[in-house]
């Protein structure tokens, strides 16, 4: 089963672009890619697919041939008499070094040939036969798993979907909404995981789906690995990360383990690389621009939040509340809020900004900030109706901040505030959780 993705309206401008260039789809292993690009070639009058994965294809780039002689060797070898627009796709390209380096060829040998190229690995794999794409000569797309809005699509709400998708939500759309994002949050957006469910409407159905994808990220340790040791903790630490997600970690003896600090620090970088996880460097500063302080310890975020319940045993907390503890329920709810932040840009990987004070007097973490012309904006998120903002009014009290969001389980609400310890006033934005894939549309309208 395939779904309707957001991201074809932005691979239908690049389709439409004059400056448009080959484009490279990046993305972890299962999140669609494949899937994506080949209902997007349904629109083109020819569509040629090669999956380098195989000897077959693959080989056909060992020849040392020009662009142009290349994909008259390809038509032939898929017995494709080109007509019309066409969109060559190469899919797993990070197996052939050279795949890679004709791409700029395309480009400037045949620039009516539409080309796409697509891999789950392409960084730690180009890193490892230390090659990269030609700069100026591709641009790049990225694919997350499905967010909300992309998940009401794969259910069929159309009518839903219209109130989402306006500025303001009817209250009678509300709790509907509502009781939607809290399944998606333990369902959570993998395409196979969402495809089960749309066919079986039953949780217990998609343990199965889980347990394959997990397994199948370890035995990708291989493919990452220098060594046998290495593949050891890459297995560690896909197993590990779902019990440190949302915390501040450390990767001396990350997950309990005896491995070095160094070991660790390589291995997450790696299965950052591969987009499994994110590991969220906090900012300091109160202007822009903002920067990471790499010197701190990063917050990490898992891939997807479907596979982060069924990893720690949490799925059947959807149906009895009680198992999940308040702790829990808050970080689930910071999970799903940066992956949806995270999949609202196609076009380049932004990891989630955290904000963090580290004093003696006091400590101080704001879960998000986003800048909107200039303006930082910090964004707390609550995973229930209520809830203390001290971190929030921390930023607010030092900064020239004046707009705040606060994410939370309840309908949407603009009040007029002030910091307890400062006396600084500022409008306050209240907004159910739902909301959280649309924060930059929020934000333009609410601040006109």
């Amino acid at each position: 089963m395939s779904f309707e993705r957001l991201i074809l309206k932005n691979l239908r401008e690049w389709r439409n672009s004059p400056y448009r260039k080959p484009l490279v789809l990046r993305g972890a292993r299962q999140t669609g890619k494949t899937t994506l690009i080949k209902e997007f070639g349904k629109e083109f009058s020819t569509f040629i697919y090669l999956n380098l994965e195989k000897a077959e294809d693959s080989s056909i780039f060992e020849n040392s041939l020009s662009a142009r002689d290349l994909f008259q060797y390809i038509c032939l070898e898929k017995n494709v008499q080109r007509q019309g627009d066409t969109l060559l796709f190469i899919d797993e390209i990070q197996n052939s070094p050279k795949a890679v380096e004709i791409l700029r060829y395309f480009y400037e040998e045949i620039p009516d040939l539409f080309v796409i190229s697509a891999g789950s690995l392409l960084e730690v794999m180009m890193d490892r036969h230390k090659i990269s794409f030609p700069v100026g000569r591709v641009e790049y797309r990225y694919l997350f798993p499905l967010n909300f809005e992309e998940f009401l699509m794969a259910l069929g709400e159309k009518s839903l979907l219209k109130f989402y998708r306006e500025k303001e939500i009817p209250a009678l759309a509300h709790h509907k909404l509502d009781s939607l994002f809290n399944l998606y949050s333990f369902i959570g957006g993998m395409p196979e995981v969402v495809a089960r469910y749309v066919d079986t409407r039953n949780i217990p159905d998609l343990s199965p789906v889980y347990n394959n994808l997990l397994t199948a990220y370890k035995d990708d340790a291989t493919k990452y690995a220098k060594s046998v040791d290495e593949a050891n903790i890459i297995r560690h630490i896909i197993e590990s990360a779902p019990s440190e997600n949302g915390k501040r970690i450390k990767f001396e003896r990350f997950g309990k383990s005896n491995y070095k600090s160094k070991d660790v620090g390589e291995v997450l970088r790696k299965l950052e690389r591969a987009m499994l996880l994110y590991m969220r460097y906090p900012v300091t500063g109160y202007e822009i621009p903002l920067v990471e302080d790499k010197k701190l310890h990063p917050r990490l975020q898992f891939l997807d939040c479907g596979l982060l319940n069924h990893a720690l045993g949490m799925t059947s907390a959807y149906f009895v509340k009680s198992k999940a503890s308040d702790e829990y329920r808050g970080m689930l709810s910071e999970q799903v809020v940066g992956q949806e932040i995270l999949a609202s840009n196609f076009e380049c990987l932004q990891k989630p900004m955290l904000w963090v004070k580290e004093k003696k007097q006091s400590n101080a973490e704001v879960d998000f900030l986003q800048v909107n012309k200039g303006i930082i904006i910090p964004i707390e998120v609550k995973s229930g109706a209520t809830g203390t903002l001290r971190s929030l009014h921390s930023f607010i009290d030092e900064s020239d901040c004046k707009f705040a969001i606060r994410l939370f389980n309840n309908e949407r609400s603009m009040e007029n505030a002030t910091t307890p310890m400062g006396r600084k006033q500022y409008t306050l934005l209240n907004l159910p959780l739902y909301y959280a894939g649309k924060l930059k549309f929020i934000i333009n309208s609410s601040m006109m």
